[in-house]
């Protein structure tokens, strides 16, 4: 039996009706079906249901058989046609920065990834609005005066959202108008309450420069660019390696090992071009990345943008919508890092680095070559023990994640994405233990050259020195000074030698040429304590 009290509460209500019947039909896309009781299957709670669903409900409904019913109580009976489309929005690709939206006009690729989009707002990008006043406290403070348009440009944010900041703190007297600009704009000069709220913050900290980003999108934007996505393959190595002259087989060596963007060992006697191998590994992968000027970590700001490790490549100037700020000028376009650290380096360099008289910290060598690579050179003789660098990376070269405490006594979690390479004239295994070892997946020798290849870089370093090439001389050079003694070939030796006879003739005033007795001379002066 059915309520009399609800047929009559639905039945004499028609604007009920009609929009009952509106949002039925647009639900499932079925005709208007006559007034039922409420209930879920038929709660508009899913407006965009599979294609499947919505042919389904379109179809005409066969003859005396009301259209409702079939179209919504048999479908919910069986959500399987539903669950791969909530799987895969509940497991995404990556895991992005707020708005993964990427500027118009660009499209991602291996050499560039991912480009930070403009915020539209401060909502939107996430953005603090007290780190903005601080910073233009400081800034004013420090410069006395300035229009608005170049406090926007100092904060590296659009103009329209840096306003309203300067409108309140005008409001509140803590800035005044200076004068006006042709452009609309004001010159901002702070007031006397203003100089003592700017003179507090700069006690704390005298950071004016661009906006910081926050610490989770610095890690989204990681995992947007890791190295380990980008897979390079022989053709890749062989265009990094093409300004090297390397034996196929170390080649296929190395291939394996870079493709993985895991760590590698790279030993052997020195002078064979170990550190010329590692400077050239980031070129086979892709070209460009974008890291943050400074992060801010709940107050704390750190920079991360070191203009000594980091080679800016800012995009064209003259693209018009970039021009227009198609991207986040609060980032910095830069060439996949590749960082070198030989034997100075400190425990003190794997650590944030704070300065107690600005308040600013620096970013650790490891977080600044994020998708990129970092280098140990001479492994094994740096100012730190060898236990000590393998008790710090031990746990983040397995997890690619490591620790780092912020001056605040506040401990972060941040990505350790890079290829790590150690390099060192020793044996591995006389420097770390097993369990370090294990970490490092590939450990590859690079071997002394071979006779024919030793003197194929003569000939190569003939052409970059501008000396012309005798086969002559370089025969008597390895019947007489190489192959009587066991002298051992090394990659390094022909550049070596031919700048020691090229310096012998410029200092003489002789023709640059190689000759018997310039070679002579300048074994002699080579190999006189080796």
């Amino acid at each position: 039996m059915s309520n009399p009290a609800t047929e009559s509460s639905h039945g004499h209500d028609p604007k009920l009706e009609a929009l009952i019947a509106r949002i039925n039909g647009l639900g499932n896309g079925a005709p208007p079906s006559p007034p039922t009781p409420p209930s879920p299957v038929s709660a508009p709670a899913r407006p965009d249901p599979p294609p499947s669903r919505r042919a389904a409900a379109a179809a005409p409904p066969p003859a005396g058989r009301p259209a409702a019913p079939t179209g919504t109580a048999a479908r919910p009976a069986a959500p399987r046609p539903e669950s791969p489309p909530l799987a895969a929005a509940q497991i995404p690709a990556a895991p992005p920065v707020k708005n993964v939206a990427l500027p118009l006009g660009f499209h991602p690729s291996r050499d560039e990834p991912w480009r930070p989009l403009e915020p539209r707002s401060l909502e939107e990008g996430n953005i603090s609005e007290t780190v903005i006043e601080q910073i233009i406290f400081r800034y004013l403070l420090n410069n006395g005066e300035s229009d608005g348009r170049r406090v926007a440009d100092q904060l590296k944010l659009p103009f329209r959202m840096v306003e309203p900041v300067l409108t309140r703190l005008k409001m509140e007297q803590r800035v005044a108008y200076r004068s006006a600009t042709a452009t609309g704009d004001y010159v901002y000069a702070l007031t006397e309450s203003g100089r003592a709220v700017a003179r507090n913050h700069a006690s704390d900290c005298t950071y004016y420069g661009a906006c910081p980003v926050r610490l989770k999108e610095y890690i989204a934007s990681v995992k947007l660019q890791t190295i380990e996505g980008q897979r390079p393959q022989k053709a890749d190595l062989q265009r990094a390696f093409s300004d090297l002259l390397i034996n196929p087989r170390m080649l296929n060596r190395l291939g394996p090992a870079i493709n993985s963007g895991r760590g590698m060992f790279l030993f052997g006697f020195p002078g064979n071009g170990k550190t010329s191998i590692a400077e050239r590994v980031t070129a086979a992968f892709g070209k460009y990345i974008w890291i943050p000027r400074a992060i801010d970590v709940d107050g704390d700001i750190m920079r991360v943008f070191d203009p000594m490790n980091h080679e800016l490549a800012m995009p064209e100037a003259d693209a018009g919508l970039l021009d227009q700020g198609g991207f986040d000028k609060r980032w910095v376009r830069v060439r996949r890092p590749t960082l070198v650290a030989g034997g100075e380096l400190t425990m003190e360099m794997l650590e944030v680095q704070n300065n107690q008289d600005n308040g600013i910290s620096e970013a650790p060598l490891q977080l600044k070559s994020n998708c990129g690579t970092l280098l140990i050179d001479d492994f094994g003789r740096q100012k730190m023990s060898v236990d000590q660098l393998l008790n710090r990376w031990i746990v983040p070269l397995e997890k690619r994640y490591d620790y780092l405490n912020m001056s605040s006594g506040k401990k972060i979690q941040v990505p350790f994405d890079q290829l790590v390479i150690f390099s060192t004239n020793l044996e591995p295994k006389d420097l770390v233990d097993d369990a370090f070892l294990r970490r490092i997946p590939y450990k590859i020798e690079v071997t002394n050259p071979s006779e024919a290849d030793f003197r194929k870089l003569f000939e190569i370093m003939c052409k970059v020195l501008k000396i012309p090439y005798q086969a002559g001389p370089i025969d008597y050079l390895v019947q007489t000074h190489y192959l009587p003694v066991e002298r051992p070939f090394r990659n390094c030796q022909p550049r070596d030698l031919l700048l020691q006879v090229r310096n012998y003739c410029l200092y003489n005033g002789l023709e640059v040429e190689l000759k018997n007795e310039y070679f002579d001379f300048a074994v002699d002066n080579y190999f006189s304590v080796m």
